[in-house]
């Protein structure tokens, strides 16, 4: 039994596919392959129930897999304590944002970083909080930035700033006239949303409530549709309806003010928690300082 062959049947047990697995662990699907029987016949259970349509843990697979991601947790800790004796600010950082903190964040964060840490590079990733969670526990990831809430075990996080959300509109929108948009009146508009996964998209929805009723009414008022917040921002400006934009999104656009405005919500307005989350075995607390400082200094408020 090796950490490679159990790295294997943690990515399988993962995609649920030998040859997704395959290209995630960067090996031919037939060595993957070889290797997950192996293990198999060295253990002396079935880990995988395999179909031509799907791959399956078995209940006793579930368990062995389940272990060994706690082994690799392990493994990684091992070498990242090897990190100790280093300069933890020299080696590389690897940082992961939800879709909606990412593309806005980065640009200062990077630049803010350079200037604090100049010999420790960033790899960065964009995702789905549920990925970056996952990615968060496998090591695969250092850090990651999310909106709060967000619980996982032995991981610790950090509030780092409250961003207000704000309505986009098209220039000739009635409510361009208007100071602040009440959000319970967000059920009068055609509504443009991001699709299911997107934490945002289930943020502005627990803000206006009424609107979880249009997505289940035949005559629905609600459009949910678009990948990212900038796909929405074009499909306003198209003339398909309005969105709801947070405000570091705010500002980063190509469109004057003639296509595109903003408006802010009457009080209580909407908002989110941006927060900073790390595993609590990490073994490099001042790169983790450093990344808070240099958000704090360079935060999109």
């Amino acid at each position: 039994m090796t950490l490679t062959e159990l790295k294997y049947i943690v990515t399988l047990a993962q995609e649920r596919h030998f040859g997704h697995a395959a290209e995630k662990c960067f090996v031919s699907q037939p060595t993957l392959s070889v290797a997950v029987k192996k293990l198999e016949e060295e253990l002396g259970v079935a880990l995988f129930e395999r179909s031509k349509s799907a791959v399956q843990l078995t209940p006793i697979g579930e368990r062995i897999v389940a272990q060994a991601h706690r082994v690799l947790e392990q493994a990684a800790t091992i070498k990242e304590l090897a990190q100790l004796g280093k300069d933890q600010l020299s080696t590389p950082l690897r940082i992961g944002a939800i879709y909606t903190i990412g593309p806005y964040l980065f640009p200062q964060l990077v630049s803010g970083l350079r200037a604090l840490a100049p010999q420790m590079p960033l790899y960065i990733e964009e995702n789905y909080t549920a990925v970056l969670r996952q990615r968060l526990r496998s090591t695969e990831l250092d850090a990651i930035l999310v909106a709060l809430p967000f619980t996982e075990p032995d991981v610790l996080t950090r509030p780092l700033y409250e961003e207000p959300f704000e309505l986009l509109l098209p220039k000739n929108h009635p409510w361009a006239e208007r100071e602040a948009i009440p959000i319970q009146e967000l059920t009068s508009q055609k509504l443009l949303m991001l699709g299911e996964g997107h934490c945002f998209r289930d943020q502005v929805l627990e803000a206006c409530p009424g609107l979880e009723a249009n997505l289940k009414n035949s005559d629905q008022t609600l459009v949910a549709e678009g990948g990212s917040l900038e796909t929405l921002r074009h499909m306003v400006a198209s003339g398909m309806g309005i969105t709801v934009l947070p405000h570091s999104a705010v500002a980063h656009h190509q469109y004057n003010h003639e296509v595109l405005v903003t408006r802010p919500f009457a009080d209580p307005a909407p908002s989110r928690q941006v927060a900073l989350a790390w595993r609590a075995s990490f073994p490099r607390p001042k790169a983790i300082e450093a990344l808070a400082q240099a958000i704090h200094q360079f935060k999109p408020l």
